[in-house]
């Protein structure tokens, strides 16, 4: 069967990371998400409500970076080249357990990173989702963005360990300084009443954080069937052509490849990421409604559309595939006689 010329896809995630240093020399270092396995007697931390939120010059930082989370498209041209918001891989504006949630990342930077060889500070992390998942340009180190979506992260994770462990009064003020650098380090200030129960890792490998694995699929992954199982439980949203729905202008649901979408180096284009996610969260609302080899499946039918080039491609798609993607994806793969990545839209393009 004929892939290509029949097939729609969606997909909705992403992951992206870094940066304005992609050291030409490195290898294929990409990796799964880290994740916690989930277990029936796990207690997710539940943040503030957002009218929690405090009055004044540190409150307005949490406050810019909620609004730039669930609308990102608010720097479209500036950062962001694409129509996904941060909010589409990251559910519920990024509160929701197994969905990735910020509170799980910051306290889990700075952190080694295979993808670029180094230790990440949070605002590096950051960085790479405006590079990759957003398919723009990261906006610079120390910048107002940044802060807001560091100080925005920080207020829900604190907030919420706050609340599980019971101590009273307003969620501790951080410097811009503090605040990008994330909150795995040992000199990060915590309430006794926390520290006295938690070290760092432990609140590095919160419950809920990330995506949990979805269980091995009995076959192999297949496009073909994946074809069939977008279009009964992803068309209706995603649309026949996986470009997501529009309205007034707005994306209101999430294009899953093509130019607007993620584009080859972020996360998600692998197919064990995107299978994660899709098992777990999708469809939108209802969640592990479909089998895990329906997830698998269906990964791969989104995963093997073309999508805007890899940031790191010096020219040719063979020496980008050899370097990069040495893992599950298609990237370099032929496809319905064409090999994905040939004909990649750009990256970074304005609306």
């Amino acid at each position: 069967m004929k892939f290509r010329a029949k097939y729609i896809l969606s997909a909705a995630a992403l992951v992206g990371f870094n940066i304005n240093v992609i050291a030409e020399e490195l290898p294929d270092r990409q990796q799964a998400l880290p994740s916690m396995p989930k277990q029936a007697d796990h207690l997710y931390l539940e943040s503030a409500p957002l009218t929690d939120i405090p009055e004044g010059e540190f409150g307005d930082k949490v406050r810019l970076g909620y609004q730039l989370f669930v609308n990102t498209q608010l720097l479209r041209d500036k950062n962001v080249g694409n129509d996904l918001n941060c909010v589409n891989c990251h559910l519920n504006a990024g509160n929701k357990a197994n969905a990735s949630p910020l509170w799980g990342a910051y306290f889990a930077y700075p952190a080694y990173r295979k993808k670029n060889d180094k230790v990440n500070s949070y605002e590096e992390r950051l960085q790479g989702c405006f590079t990759y998942s957003m398919n723009g340009k990261a906006p610079e180190s120390g910048s107002k963005e940044l802060v807001a979506l560091s100080a925005y992260s920080y207020w829900l994770g604190m907030s919420g360990l706050m609340r599980q462990h019971n101590v009273a009064g307003p969620v501790p003020e951080l410097s811009d300084s503090e605040l990008v650098k994330g909150a795995k380090r040992d000199d990060f200030i915590l309430p006794e009443l926390i520290s006295s129960k938690m070290d760092p890792n432990a609140l590095a490998q919160l419950p809920g954080r990330g995506y949990p694995a979805v269980p091995k699929a009995e076959l192999a992954y297949s496009p073909e069937r994946g074809a069939e199982v977008y279009q009964a439980h992803c068309q209706s949203c995603h649309g026949q052509d996986g470009q997501g729905q529009m309205i007034a202008g707005i994306a209101a649901l999430p294009p899953l490849w093509g130019a607007q979408s993620y584009n080859w180096g972020a996360g998600m284009h692998r197919i064990g990421t995107a299978a994660d996610f899709i098992y777990e969260n999708m469809p939108l609302g209802k969640s592990v409604q479909l089998t895990p080899q329906q997830a698998w499946d269906v990964s791969s039918y989104i995963n093997s559309q073309e999508r805007p080039q890899d940031p790191r491609f010096k020219g040719q798609v063979s020496d980008t595939q050899k370097q990069y993607h040495q893992h599950d994806g298609y990237y370099g793969k032929t496809v319905a006689d064409q090999v994905l990545g040939s004909a990649s839209s750009a990256n970074f393009p304005k609306k």
